[in-house]
């Protein structure tokens, strides 16, 4: 049963945690920057762009998709740091239900890896890239369904750990993996072909495709979006909602 309440409680105080921890805005912001202007600047000087289309136009998409990624994985770690300090424990004992609780935190991690994503867009002018209103709001909304996909699996993975430590270590094979395996970097024709069979097992791949056919709409495989649009979305919005069943009942069954 989905309590709303307990749900809009749960989200402000993710979000009051969120706006305190100055570091962790700043360290999600400072990550996609050096990546885009460094790295991106880098392999600029390497790669042959498309005609009127440069690389680091290329990966904007994919420095979205890494501020979503890492932004909504460590979200989930509240889970874990509230069932350490004993806030876990004042939630279950609570006439709350646990899919109420799976549910306020992907939302409030949602929300806050959307932010995050809509921040990074004011490099846009930056990069040569014109975003009409129709394409902000496009963007916005691709967010959202990304952010609650992988959100969701952070949880999923949260609610079956007990330690801090358990989850860095989870994160550290599962993140980075899901970023280079994505397209995120360079195109997934590019990847060899045991490597490209796992990027299509990879939410974020979609993801990151979709965001291509949103800011790089006049561009053309590799460099540009290399699977339908529909197909994208749909996968992801699958995704999205079969990750939120299993944290809800992997969450149920742990606690």
């Amino acid at each position: 049963m989905i309590q709303f309440r307990p749900i809009y409680v749960i989200c402000l105080r993710e979000f009051k945690k969120f706006f305190r921890e100055k570091s962790r805005l700043l360290g999600t912001l400072a990550r996609p920057v050096l990546w885009l202007f460094v790295v991106g600047n880098g392999m600029n000087s390497l790669i042959r762009p498309q005609v009127g289309f440069s690389y680091l136009q290329f990966i904007f998409p994919g420095m979205i998709g890494m501020t979503i990624l890492f932004s909504s994985i460590f979200s989930s770690i509240s889970i874990v740091w509230d069932r350490e300090f004993g806030f876990m424990k004042e939630m279950l004992v609570a006439p709350i239900s646990r899919v109420s609780i799976v549910i306020g935190k992907a939302i409030s991690g949602t929300f806050i890896s959307v932010a995050q994503a809509v921040i990074i867009m004011v490099l846009i002018p930056f990069l040569g890239i014109h975003l009409t209103v129709l394409q902000f709001i496009e963007v916005v909304l691709v967010s959202i369904l990304v952010s609650f996909c992988i959100t969701s699996l952070g949880i999923l993975i949260a609610a079956r750990l007990t330690s801090f430590d358990g989850f860095n270590i989870i994160m550290n094979f599962l993140v980075m993996p899901m970023l280079f395996l994505s397209g995120a970097m360079y195109p997934v024709t590019s990847l060899p072909t045991a490597l490209r069979y796992l990027t299509h097992v990879n939410p974020l791949t979609y993801g990151i495709d979709a965001f291509k056919h949103v800011l790089l709409r006049n561009s053309a495989p590799p460099l540009g979006p290399e699977f339908p649009l529909a197909v994208d979305l749909l996968v992801v919005t699958i995704l999205a909602f079969i990750m939120i069943i299993l944290a809800a009942l992997s969450f149920r069954q742990k606690e």
